[in-house]
């Protein structure tokens, strides 16, 4: 997103083009912490309305992304400290669509059981690890920048 361009905008328009930007960036760093597709995309929307609210207090000394990536990471460790997150616990049962044949649910099945082994695996680092697997696979950054952040 051009960063002279978003300093233009109406506040809508900025946050309607940070969510378009750095929507998908937002819910995997929220996977990260919470593990939890549904309560990820939660996070994310408070993330934006946090964004939304203090878009008059960006004084641009850095990108919209790391403002955006600064502003999650704060708000996902906030929910992880939190009462609610360290004591109710998700349930997410498996899903089967309608009308695919046998051979197709028993790769599907075997499928999602091979990529959930790796995903308990990637879960078992710590959270800066999980930052680093996310942004290097996902965004595309050095792992030395991930470190960093």
């Amino acid at each position: 997103m051009n960063e002279e361009h978003m300093k233009r905008r109406t506040d809508k328009e900025m946050l309607a083009g940070l969510m378009e930007s750095y929507g998908d960036m937002v819910v995997r760093i929220a996977f990260t912490y919470v593990k939890e597709k549904q309560l990820a995309e939660d996070l994310a929307q408070e993330v934006f309305i946090r964004c939304y609210q203090h878009l008059h207090t960006f004084e641009h000394q850095s990108s919209y992304k790391t403002w955006v990536y600064r502003i999650t990471v704060n708000h996902c460790k906030d929910h992880v400290r939190s009462w609610s997150f360290r004591n109710l616990i998700p349930f997410e049962p498996m899903k089967m669509e309608k009308g695919e044949e046998a051979n197709s649910i028993i790769e599907q099945v075997l499928k999602e059981e091979e990529n959930e082994v790796l995903f308990q695996k990637v879960l078992k680092l710590t959270v800066k690890l999980r930052e680093v697997i996310i942004f290097y696979y996902y965004e595309e950054l050095s792992w030395r920048k991930s470190l960093s952040c």
